[in-house]
């Protein structure tokens, strides 16, 4: 049995976590004192110093009292005497992990912390302060053989801000959703596989060598907001969460598309939970919605310029069968489950083709991988160009957004479930739990209901009973399926449409409750400002984080009446920021994330990073059992800044490799959201050609559309052989427009014209503004006034921008 399982049975359940920490040191041992949250139990590892470049730790198997733990001390300072005694290095809040470049292995540990929430009262902490510790002494150190590399190293990883954007807890499993969480309990050195705790490497020699995680954290990275909210007069818990991928992860252009392994760039999960606190007559009630966005799953790039503010795009047309599309997708599925719904929102239409060439061959991908899946289990396409219709004032963005989102969240649904009172205690996430005890939990249990400081159980309790249930105790709903957003950068034009999203779900949430009658929530109203905030904050956070500056926030720049000149100032500024960072920082910080990951690992004699060119294209060129053989011709298409595309680019063979069924695959998956998989494996042998020969499809998106509308509309809308009724691709444009003009009678042509009902009963929003202006929301002018000099010199800007070219002349 391991330790960690040992430990958990010795303890109280409500304590098998240590909490803080304190680091002591003599010449020979580091030795740090951990406890647990009652002071109750204290536990001791020992640091191995005189190890010049290896790192030895014991850990201490028995259980201490404090008492007990101060009479050690005492014992160990008294050994020491004669070298100085037992010295107070640090008070600390966690091993963050040990690393080693050259020379000897170094301790990241937490010095200072900050309480960011509060998730079913386990506390969710941000880090204030780190502290990078040598592991050898001194004169171990001196002896080393002396590399001028090392401190170049040391000053790379530092540049890792742990301060920002980082979090954890030490007993709620906040790399994964809250429905994973209740659905499945797994723990010890499970939780550190999850894609999205980027400290995983960092860890994994203390916990390979301890076989339990007492001492470290787990750090995911992305954003983490809480805010109490309140709708008639009722108040609310609101947590936003977005948890960043550590697979593929990187910087703007020198990450882009998919990786072998079917991971792509800028991989965000955001989860969107509410929280009504027990009362009287009601318990405690959760609800959460996960959607992501990643980057368009195609082998394609961008070579960073410093002359070009838009370098040019190039997709690769190596994976001829679409194999690492296949591979991400088939992730989703295990994941989240069936159906994966995809909406896209890059251009359409350019003068010079760049986007374009991304969006005919993304719907390519999934018109292939479509044929070799069941008819239920088929991705579900929406085509949108969001920053056309944006310029549209007859177009009401948001309008058609939330339809979209609504009819989504119709297929997926929200979780939901109540939480009733139980006497058992918290089941320790921490550390390795016992295989035999039973964690197919459905539901959540809480010791006191309604306090913030009472720490809700994740595992093994089911929802109040049948007989004895009240009539307003509902069953537990899970989601199945989820909602995928990209455009180019997944940033900008992203953040809008998981916002709309978001609203729409939290209409439903709330609805669920009981805090409201309906499932609309009024697009003018003061909470839907709130939310908007909350979104906007979240994708300057992401935007900065890969695309180095704020995000463009146009769109709820005009929804909240902000004026135009001032509005076009600041996107001009952020585009600026984000040029000069893409172009002269993000190698650097490329280099600290592939350290810090462990992408990059420093060897004796062997090139140091920074000397190895880009690896924007790291996975361009690798060969696995996934792809052709050496003898299959690599090519490529190629978006020049001046709009010409290469006319000799081979096209893709007509025979199509045909893979195992997705169903097949998945098919355990459609019980709710999963974990977060590692990489699934492809058999070379399973791939065998066949013809492709588009599928017959028979369910309608919506009942109004007819064949003959859509015929030469749109060529990805439709195969020449399929039924062009929209069952899994839908190319919303022309429902907005006609031939190439933006301009029209929505009533007649736009998706927002519909009534939701007609759609999807029940789960809605209304975008109509109220006849009274709520406070902070002002409606844009019909008849806008003359355009300053300011605003006719920024529109040239953003024309040069949008046309690319050189920066300087």
């Amino acid at each position: 049995m391991a330790s960690g399982e040992v430990l958990c049975q010795k303890l109280n359940r409500d304590n098998c976590y240590l909490k803080k920490f304190k680091l002591y040191e003599t010449p020979s041992n580091f030795y740090m004192i951990g406890r647990d949250k009652s002071r109750t139990h204290w536990r001791v590892l020992k640091i191995d110093r005189l190890e010049p470049t290896e790192l030895t730790i014991f850990e201490d198997s028995t259980t201490y009292s404090e008492h007990d733990c101060h009479d050690l001390l005492r014992r160990l300072h008294e050994g020491n005497k004669a070298v100085g005694g037992l010295k107070l290095i640090a008070i600390c809040y966690g091993i963050i992990g040990f690393v080693r470049f050259l020379g000897p292995y170094y301790m990241l540990v937490i010095t200072k912390r900050r309480k960011l929430g509060t998730i079913c009262g386990h506390t969710i902490y941000g880090i204030s302060k780190s502290k990078m510790i040598p592991v050898p002494n001194s004169t171990v150190r001196s002896n080393l053989p002396y590399s001028k590399d090392e401190n170049r190293y040391k000053k790379l990883l530092s540049t890792v801000d742990l301060t920002k954007d980082f979090y954890y807890s030490y007993s709620y499993n906040v790399m994964h959703s809250l429905q994973r969480n209740l659905n499945d309990c797994k723990a010890g050195q499970f939780l550190y596989e999850s894609m999205f705790v980027w400290n995983e490497y960092l860890t994994r020699g203390i916990r390979n060598n301890l076989n339990n995680t007492l001492w470290t954290v787990a750090l995911v990275y992305g954003f983490f907001k809480q805010v109490e909210l309140s709708i008639s007069d009722r108040i609310f818990k609101l947590i936003l969460i977005a948890r960043r991928s550590r697979h593929y992860a990187g910087t703007r252009y020198l990450k882009r598309g998919v990786n072998e392994k079917g991971r792509v760039a800028n991989d965000v999960e955001t989860e969107q939970i509410v929280i009504a606190n027990a009362t009287e007559d009601c318990p405690t009630q959760i609800s959460s919605v996960v959607q992501i966005r990643g980057s368009i799953p195609l082998f394609w790039s961008q070579e960073t310029s410093r002359i070009n503010i838009k370098p040019d795009i190039i997709l690769y047309k190596k994976d001829v069968n679409y194999e690492a599309t296949r591979l991400h997708f088939e992730n989703l599925a295990k994941r989240y489950g069936n159906p994966i719904i995809i909406l896209n929102l890059i251009k359409t239409r350019e003068t010079k083709p760049r986007e374009t060439i991304l969006r005919a061959e993304f719907a390519d991908a999934v018109r292939h991988i479509n044929t070799s899946l069941p008819r239920e289990n088929r991705l579900m396409f929406f085509q949108w160009d969001l920053h056309r219709h944006s310029k549209s004032k007859a177009t009401n963005v948001l309008r058609q957004l939330a339809n979209m989102s609504a009819y989504a969240l119709s297929l997926t649904g929200i979780f939901y479930c109540q939480v009733a009172p139980n006497s058992r205690p918290l089941e320790s996430p921490d550390i390795e739990i016992n295989k035999t005890d039973n964690f197919s939990s459905e539901n959540l249990s809480i010791r006191n209901e309604g306090a913030d400081n009472v720490e809700i159980e994740l595992c093994n309790t089911r929802c109040p009973g049948d007989s004895n249930r009240s009539h307003n105790v509902k069953p537990l709903l899970n989601q199945k399926g989820v909602l995928r957003t990209n455009c180019i950068d997944c940033l900008d034009r992203t953040n809008v449409a998981q916002y709309v999203y978001g609203l729409v779900c939290l209409g439903t949430q709330l609805f669920t409750l009981g805090f409201t009658e309906s499932p609309k929530i009024n697009l003018g109203e003061p909470l839907a400002d709130e939310l908007m905030t909350i979104y906007e904050i979240m994708g300057d956070t992401l935007a900065f984080q890969y695309g180095g500056s704020a995000a463009h926030n146009k769109i709820f720049s005009e929804r909240r009446g902000q004026w135009k000149p001032a509005a076009q100032s600041q996107e001009l500024i952020r585009t600026l920021q984000r040029y000069c960072n893409n172009a002269y920082f993000d190698r650097d910080k490329q280099d600290a994330i592939n350290v810090f990951l462990g992408h990059f690992q420093p060897q004796q004699g062997k090139p140091a990073l920074w000397e190895l060119g880009s690896d924007q294209h790291y996975n361009v060129g690798k060969r696995d059992s996934n792809f052709p053989n050496e003898n299959v011709r690599v090519s490529m298409k190629r978006s020049l800044s001046a709009g010409s595309i290469p006319s000799d680019t081979p096209e893709a063979d007509p025979i199509l490799g045909c893979n195992q069924p997705l169903s097949e695959i998945v098919a355990a998956a459609n019980d709710g959201i999963s974990e977060s998989t590692p990489l699934i494996p492809t058999n070379e042998d399973s791939i065998a050609a066949c013809r492709y020969i588009p599928s017959v499809i028979q369910k309608q998106f919506f009942k109004f559309m007819h064949d003959g509308q859509l015929l030469g509309r749109d060529p990805i809308s439709c195969d020449e052989d399929d039924e062009c009724n929209f069952s899994n691709f839908m190319d919303a444009d022309w429902l907005s427009s006609s031939g190439n003009s933006c301009e029209g009678d929505i009533n007649e042509r736009s998706l927002g014209s519909l009534s939701i009902e007609n759609v999807v009963n029940g789960l809605n929003i209304d975008m109509n503004e109220p006849a009274r202006k709520s406070s902070g929301m002002s409606t844009v002018k019909e008849n806008e006034q003359a355009k300053p000099d300011l605003d006719e010199l920024l529109e040239k800007f953003g024309s040069w921008v949008s046309d690319g070219g050189s920066l300087f002349h």
